[in-house]
This record gives C-alpha cells, structure tokens and sequence, in this order.
C-alpha cells in the first residue's frame, strides 16, 4: 500500500476552565481530547463520516474497512493518503480494481456521531449481518489472565491517563499480554483503530482476547466476531441483543470485568477457572 499523509493535526489541546470550590473560583487549565470529522472516501466516493480523535488514523481507515466487510486484508488497499481538508480529515483510498466496483455497487452513506456504530444502515435486515461462526476457536484465557487483561489496558491508557474522556481497547495475546491499545472519543473508533493496528502487522486474532472499557453492543459484538476474536472481555454491561448475537456467533462475552471479579454471558468453556471458585463474584458489579 503506497501512503502519503499531508495532515497535521493533534489529538489534544489545552483550554481555559475555572473551578468552583467552596465558594472560591479558581482559573487554570486542562488538557482534553480533540475530536474531528474523519472521512472515509473510496475511489474517490464518500462512505462515512465519523467523528473521532485524530491520531493512529491509518489503522482506523483500515479497521473500519475490515470491520465493514470493504476489505478482507490490508493489502486489499492500494493506496492511501490522508489529507487535511480544512474542517477534518479526508481518507482518499483506492481499492482493488475488482473491489472497487463491487463497492462502487452496493455504497452506502453513513454519517457516524461518536455514539453510533451503526448510522446510515438502510433496512432493518441489514442491521443483523451474518457473522462468521466462532464455535471452533480453540483458544482460551484462565481466570488470572482475565483478571489480569483489565489491570494491563488501564495501564496502557496514556490518553485516559493524561486527560479522560476516551475509550480504549486491546488485545491480549496467548501469552496473555496485552500487546496493543487504541484510543479514542468513540468506543467503536477504538475497536476499528485497534483491529487495523493488528492487521497492520499480520496478527492472528484467532489466538487471543480483546478487551474494552466500554458497554457492550450489538455492533462492537459483529466487529469482533468480524475480526475473527473469539472472547471479548468489557468493563461495562452488554446489551440482551448484543448477548444474543454473541451466542448465535460462538464468541465468548465476558463483562463487568474489575480487578477481582468479572461477569461471563456466553460461552464461559473458554474460561478456565484457575480453581477459583468464581460464584462468589458473581454479584459483584
């Protein structure tokens, strides 16, 4: 893939504020997050418009292409460049010739706030893609390592840490380490960033977890299943939908995952237990 980016804009900036403390106002500073349109443009037609953090944009143009099914490997895109329109950003990607005409067939427009992960689907059928089946994924996490995956993204959370206000998500390989974060305003933003980082330097999410700070729906679950990840591990709680599609799928949801306890939804035999008695933790949100 030849790329060429002629953009240069920062992921955070510092604003003014006041506190209000007891009836005294004091006026300093804070950094947070900056968030700009980012669109993405196929021989040279629009498909989205998503509003997220301008950093690691190479690996969110690639995630969201694998993630909606335009692309099945990177190498599937030709060219790249990412250019700085004025008001944000412009992904210009050039496709396989063959590709490129299926796409060019069946667009879709979609404008995408930070909240939605699925803006713009034109029918209800569409909104419940086919998801390739996870059932024969052998890979598994022991109950530490679980346990472990949340303690290690917060860690790695160097925007979170800094300023707040931003998702993450990462992956967690065999060796249960989490070898890659992304982070962004918008929780799928992070998925699409985080997926195209791994595709970016050909990894097998086959074997290993992603992990996410966020609550867990129908969308994030076709992503992952998408990228071919059989257990998701998130902070927060999942939608019944979202439960559903991950059963129907085979992917392992594992949710309200702390630092001692965690919730799993569907297929808990890629679980092992660590001869822990889990029961106990069970309530515990």
């Amino acid at each position: 893939m030849v790329k060429r980016t002629t953009y240069a804009r920062v992921s955070r900036s510092i604003v003014s504020r006041n506190i209000e403390l007891g009836g005294v106002s004091v006026a300093t500073s804070r950094t947070v997050p900056e968030e700009v349109p980012i669109a993405f443009t196929f021989g040279g037609t629009t498909h989205a418009v998503m509003m997220a953090t301008p950093a690691d944009i190479e690996d969110f143009a690639i995630g969201f292409s694998l993630s909606e099914r335009i692309i099945s490997s990177k190498s599937d895109i030709i060219s790249m460049d990412i250019v700085d329109v004025g008001e944000g950003i412009d992904v210009q990607m050039m496709l396989r010739d063959d590709l490129q005409t299926g796409f060019a067939a069946k667009r879709r427009a979609m404008a995408g706030p930070v909240g939605c992960g699925l803006c713009g689907i034109e029918s209800i059928e569409d909104v419940m893609r086919e998801l390739p089946s996870q059932d024969n994924v052998g890979f598994k996490l022991s109950y530490a390592q679980v346990l472990n995956a949340v303690t290690q993204l917060d860690s790695k959370q160097q925007m979170k840490a800094e300023m707040g206000a931003v998702h993450a998500a990462g992956f967690m390989g065999a060796n249960g380490q989490v070898k890659l974060v992304r982070e962004d305003v918008g929780r799928h933003n992070a998925l699409d960033k985080l997926i195209g980082g791994l595709a970016s330097d050909n990894n097998d999410l086959s074997q290993g977890a992603i992990v996410m700070t966020s609550r867990v729906s129908v969308d994030l679950i076709q992503k992952v299943v998408i990228a071919g990840t059989s257990i998701l591990i998130a902070l927060s709680t999942p939608t019944a939908l979202a439960i559903r599609t991950a059963e129907a799928a085979g992917l392992t949801l594992i949710a309200l995952a702390r630092k001692d306890s965690f919730e799993i939804y569907t297929r808990p035999e890629r679980v092992l237990s660590d001869d822990v008695n889990m029961e106990k933790n069970s309530d515990v949100a």
